[in-house]
């Protein structure tokens, strides 16, 4: 027992290193007023609340995840449900498919989709030959482009576990819903669907927390007229040169968004037992 608390001792060590000793420096510049760090002070949280505008970036960011999370799931369920049904080979091609987007560099990927959801994109160009509009539709720098451009880039974090989910299914208990009379959407919705929430959840975490952190993306596809807590943490410590409220900032994005995945979590755990049960 001794021995094996040994071999914790290394990876105790990299990980106070490299990650409580900086969360404890932000923390200690978060509550010092200037750069200078004479005093202790709480003004930065204290700004941070008391200003509509800093606490409706936060809430905006929070629902950017709470949508871009939903068009993944409402889009990567049906993707992980073929991969699970199909074969072992078509099965190797749509994974492959799925993972490809994070195969690829995001700042590659960012602007690509820049040139797609131009005025003179690709996008505009299909829909403007069909006749769906008479102008170039508004998608870059919009919230509705971010949106699109999230979901497509995390699309596998909410495929991958939900797919792992399904595949370890018993078809057994398909076969059974059916025999005992339920259609093929009462079986889903009865059985399959409540079985697969554990991948449903964790892919809901991934998802959400990669969604609302994705500097680069949120940046290049918003531009500077859509602003979320990413960038204005940027803004305040490189821009305005105010890094005690950047730290804040940080703090308190860090927080929230462990208070959503900590519920999401919870939620998670309940369902896995209840599937268990």
């Amino acid at each position: 027992m001794e021995a094996d608390s040994r071999l914790v001792l290394p990876l105790a060590a990299i990980f106070t290193a490299f990650f409580v000793a900086p969360l404890v420096v932000l923390l200690l510049l978060s509550l010092h007023g200037d750069i200078a760090m004479q005093g202790w002070t709480l003004h930065n949280y204290v700004k941070f609340f008391t200003d509509p505008f800093s606490y409706s970036i936060l809430i905006d960011t929070l629902l950017l995840g709470v949508k871009a999370t939903l068009v993944c799931l409402l889009f990567g369920y049906p993707i992980a449900w073929l991969c699970a049904r199909a074969g072992a080979r078509w099965q190797s091609v749509l994974v492959f498919l799925v993972i490809l987007p994070i195969l690829t560099s995001v700042v590659v990927r960012t602007f690509s989709w820049i040139v797609i959801l131009g005025r003179q994109g690709l996008l505009n160009q299909v829909v403007m030959g069909l006749g769906l509009s008479n102008e170039p539709l508004r998608l870059l720098y919009t919230e509705v482009g971010v949106v699109m451009v999230l979901a497509q880039v995390q699309m596998p974090l909410m495929v991958l576990p939900i797919l792992t989910v399904l595949s370890k299914l018993d078809p057994n208990l398909a076969d059974a819903s059916r025999v005992l009379g339920a259609g093929e959407w009462r079986t889903f919705f009865r059985v399959t669907l409540p079985l697969s929430l554990p991948g449903i959840i964790a892919g809901c975490i991934l998802t959400y927390a990669a969604s609302i952190t994705a500097f680069v993306t949120q940046t290049l596809i918003g531009g500077a007229r859509l602003i979320y807590m990413p960038l204005n943490i940027y803004q305040q410590a490189v821009g305005a040169n105010n890094w005690p409220f950047a730290a804040a900032l940080s703090i308190i994005f860090m927080i929230t968004v462990m208070i959503v995945v900590g519920v999401l979590g919870a939620i998670g755990r309940r369902s896995e037992i209840h599937g268990r049960a």
